[in-house]
């Protein structure tokens, strides 16, 4: 009986191991996935940023070139 309860005891504990080492995984693969949407939605938010610049500035040079047409 005590020879089943150590080996029943040693399997036990590398079983646990190796389910520990799974569900860590999982978390990990999760984890990584919820970083690359973050960066994805960071770079989209850039790239929409980026184009909001580029029009305001369009708009406010060509505001300065009807300012200066009108004050010719």
């Amino acid at each position: 009986m005590s020879v089943f309860l150590r080996t029943a005891g040693r399997w036990g504990g590398i079983v646990t191991i190796i389910l520990l080492i799974i569900t860590l995984l999982k978390q990990l693969i999760a984890f990584v996935g919820f970083i690359m949407f973050a960066i994805k939605i960071a770079l989209v938010l850039v790239f929409i940023a980026l184009m909001l610049l580029i029009v305001v500035l369009m708009m406010r040079t060509r505001s300065q070139r009807r300012r200066e047409e009108v004050e010719l």
